[in-house]
């Protein structure tokens, strides 16, 4: 067969080598992807291992932070027996103590007698009818509150002032 200028048409390559040309890119193309699924896999798996190392550095380095508090407790209930005024003197130090760790750790205790009452740092367990404060301002502190916005370990437990009766 000629084609009307009188040339031949093209001969069709045979399907083989198209087939097969086809065939190899497509398994490189699934040696790719199941390459980068390996690779997705162990990177989940090692996510997960430095995650587990962190919680448990972590841990540690707070265990390691209570470690002197605890200490000193100890150090108070052996001399129980001592002078009282010692004893109450060396369990406010350890107090002291403990809120220093927590405020290292990022929750400082907070003393927020003569602020505006928020219920945001506050939890209002009383009303207190005072002349000489604004209606809402914490007049005394029943549970201190420790930390702050989204660092907050827990509110404080506050009393409020109403508005005196006249």
């Amino acid at each position: 067969m000629t084609e009307q200028n009188g040339t031949p048409p093209p001969e069709p390559e045979p399907a083989g080598e198209e087939t097969r040309s086809a065939e190899e890119q497509l398994a490189e193309l699934e040696d790719r992807w199941l390459r980068a699924l390996a690779e997705l896999d162990n990177l989940r798996k090692r996510a997960a291992r430095d995650l587990d190392r962190q919680r448990i550095d972590e841990r540690t380095r707070v265990a390691a932070e209570w470690l002197p508090v605890v200490d000193n407790l100890e150090l108070a209930l052996r001399h129980a027996g001592a002078d009282a005024d010692a004893v109450i003197e060396g369990v406010r130090a350890v107090r002291d103590q403990a809120v220093g760790v927590l405020a290292r750790l990022g929750f400082p205790r907070r003393d927020d007698v003569g602020t505006r009452f928020d219920p945001a740092r506050h939890e209002a367990v009383s009303t207190v009818a005072v002349p000489d404060a604004d209606p809402g301002t914490v007049v005394e502190v029943v549970r201190p509150g420790y930390g702050d916005g989204a660092l907050q370990l827990r509110p404080a437990s506050v009393v409020v002032s109403t508005k005196a009766d006249e």
